[in-house]
């Protein structure tokens, strides 16, 4: 399934609609103004919040937390540097890791899970400026947990450039 998401609107305060490949919103992106620290809620149509991201504290590294209700879901960090990509770690509350990798500012990138593709971000099928795809490769993938990581790594690579 393929979830289009509008690259323009990673301001805070703004809100966005993030679209399933037939049109109909999936999520609503909630841009929490006036806030401590960088902070995103990801809702479903009928309003409920689905994920929360929140900026990290104090952390020595550039670090997003992901949660859902309001408990701690994941957190995103910058792995490593390389000069042709970019690679992040998404360290889940139970242990297990998702490896994320490729040209994050290009939105040509991949989630991975011990080498196997959960999700697919790439600008290349679409004709609609500032806008890429999502598509969750698995069936059985948490598709707004795939989305909540692209927009995670997005923002933390747009801070650190």
């Amino acid at each position: 399934m393929k979830y289009l998401v509008r690259d323009k609107l990673f301001a805070i305060g703004d809100d966005y609609w993030i679209e399933d490949e037939d049109g109909r919103h999936a999520f609503l992106v909630d841009g929490k103004a006036l806030r401590l620290r960088d902070t995103l809620e990801l809702k479903a149509p009928d309003g409920r919040v689905v994920i929360t991201l929140r900026e990290k504290l104090l952390s020595l590294r550039d670090a997003m937390t992901v949660e859902r209700d309001e408990r701690p879901l994941a957190t995103v960090r910058r792995k490593r540097l390389s000069l042709l990509r970019n690679h992040y770690r998404v360290t889940m509350a139970d242990g297990t890791e998702l490896d994320v990798s490729g040209r994050i500012l290009d939105r040509e990138f991949a989630v991975e899970y011990d080498g196997e593709l959960l999700a697919h971000i790439s600008r290349r099928w679409l004709r609609v400026r500032d806008t890429y795809a999502v598509d969750v490769v698995r069936e059985d993938a948490d598709a707004a947990l795939l989305i909540a990581v692209a927009v995670c790594v997005i923002r933390m690579a747009e801070r650190e450039d």
